[in-house]
């Protein structure tokens, strides 16, 4: 049996909560879930936090090979190496082989773990890397420095230059033998995996946040995004914040946000269809329809995908070419049909799973406008 073991800390000093600061609309430590999730060679995925806050966030990720589990306070502190998590666990638990995947590596990949279990098969251990072409200087005694990995008097170009290899962090795979025997996450023979080069990254400082968030950002419009032809858009939890409010006369009101309006403006302008469906029949809603320009308008909807597919025929567009946003479970199935599914971060678990994307902002406080930003954006770069 192999298992990921995933450790995951409350605190954190230069990044507050850093393993669930939200990253593309994600807890970071969602990315390196979902890729040992997705590697067939394991079996299981444990996350083992001291935080009950962190605990919870990881547990509404719903992928069926993950268990949360409790970390003890000793093996949680700064001073204390990983080595001591990942022993307390296997102490406790039975398996053949434990990947050590760590949070602050959000680009890794199921295909990343694959190569590792791969050369597993004639080595003790297995670690990730990426090869850095890098002079290296070193100071000597005297405060002197010298290179200490190439020649000065013959300074290599960099295509001639093998560089050398570097641990990214990302992730260590050995057998429970092995780690209960040496006490280190690699031991024996060890083999490498190279990783890209841009996963060298790992995420300590705020700055480093940036960087990282730029190229996952970058793979995402690679990997899930075709070019958007219409997006639509729930109203009441994605628009509006999903409150009921009421005037003196007891008439219902919802509160809409100015830039979710801008946002459809930007989208109609580039040439993109935009609509609203809401099951709900409301004047305001209709009011609100009007006053941003949306193309279509389509209230008391039961099923939002038939209603989807009607759009798709009427301005023959394919559904991979729709964008849709929501927030609840009646939203899912939307969410499920269309290329680019979206969902506020405050939505419902469900519809945040099944989504591609999840804004940072929540519904009625301008997710409607980053989710346009999102889309316009990522169409510059296809283009």
């Amino acid at each position: 049996m192999n298992i990921a073991y995933i450790p995951v800390r409350g605190g954190s000093k230069s990044i507050p909560m850093k393993n669930i600061k939200l990253m593309m609309g994600r807890p970071l430590v969602y990315w390196v879930v979902k890729a040992a999730c997705e590697c067939a060679d394991i079996d299981a995925v444990y996350v083992s936090s001291d935080s009950e806050v962190i605990r919870d966030e990881v547990s509404s990720f719903g992928f069926s090979k993950l268990e949360v589990i409790d970390r003890s306070t000793e093996s949680a502190t700064d001073k204390a190496t990983t080595e001591v998590g990942m022993l307390e666990f296997a102490s406790r638990n039975m398996f053949e082989n434990i990947v050590l995947v760590q949070a602050t590596s959000p680009l890794l990949t199921a295909t990343d773990l694959t190569k590792g279990f791969a050369a597993l098969k004639d080595a003790d251990s297995v670690l990730s890397v990426v090869n850095q072409k890098r002079f290296i200087w070193e100071k000597e005694t005297a405060g002197f420095a010298i290179p200490v990995n190439y020649d000065v008097q013959h300074r290599p170009r960099r295509q001639e230059f093998e560089g050398y290899l570097v641990e990214n962090g990302a992730f260590y795979i050995t057998s429970r033998c092995a780690l209960m025997c040496s006490k280190s996450r690699v031991s024996g023979k060890i083999r490498v995996v190279e990783m890209p080069s841009e996963s060298y990254i790992e995420i300590d400082e705020p700055e480093d946040w940036e960087i990282v968030e730029a190229i996952l950002s970058r793979r995402v419009v690679a990997a899930d995004v075709v070019r958007i032809k219409m997006f639509l858009t729930d109203c009441d939890g994605t628009l509006t914040d999903g409150g009921m409010y009421y005037d003196s006369d007891g008439e219902r009101m919802k509160k809409f946000n100015t830039r979710d309006g801008v946002g459809l403006r930007m989208l109609r302008e580039r040439g993109i269809v935009t609509g609203i469906i809401t099951g709900e029949e409301s004047e305001s809603v209709l009011r609100r329809a009007e006053k941003v320009g949306v193309d279509e308008l389509l209230m008391g909807i039961d099923n939002k995908v038939i209603a989807i597919e009607t759009l798709c025929d009427k301005y023959g567009i394919d559904k991979d070419s729709v964008a849709y946003i929501g927030d609840d479970l009646n939203d899912v199935a939307a969410i499920c049909c269309v290329g680019l599914g979206m969902s506020v971060s405050d939505a419902a678990s469900d519809a945040k799973e099944s989504a591609k994307y999840v804004t940072k902002a929540g519904g009625g406080k301008g997710a409607v406008r980053e989710a346009a930003d999102y889309i316009l954006k990522n169409e510059r770069l296809l283009t």
